[in-house]
């Protein structure tokens, strides 16, 4: 793996190692990737992206949850606001939820051409 593309998934893996929105799973790949890397970065990367394909929040279940439960986890305030810029963002052409480590994984998974974003 070339270098600029390298460093490219381990910025990114670093941030899913570590982003409070996170789960403790994607921490987990994540730093199983940083551990592996040296050893053999193109398996590592696979196994990453393996485990990251099909866990997108696709836009519309973030409106639902918002929607939803989204008030008693954020308060009615705040989860309006949410509510309203992530349709603005629907609207925008958004497709995924943009939480620090959705954003860091969808980067990976669009570079690697296993999703489109």
């Amino acid at each position: 793996m070339e270098k600029e593309l390298f460093d490219y998934v381990a910025e990114r893996a670093e941030i899913l190692s570590k982003a409070d929105t996170s789960k403790q799973e994607t921490k987990e790949a994540a730093l199983a990737w940083i551990a592996a890397a040296d050893a053999d970065v193109d398996a590592a990367t696979e196994k990453l992206l393996d485990f990251l394909e099909g866990r997108m929040l696709p836009i519309d279940d973030l409106i639902a949850f918002l929607e939803g439960p989204g008030p008693q986890f954020f308060g009615e305030e705040a989860a309006a606001n949410m509510l309203a810029f992530q349709k603005q963002r629907k609207e925008q052409g958004g497709k995924y939820c943009n939480c620090e480590a959705h954003t860091a994984a969808g980067e990976l998974l669009a570079k690697f051409g296993r999703i489109e974003l």
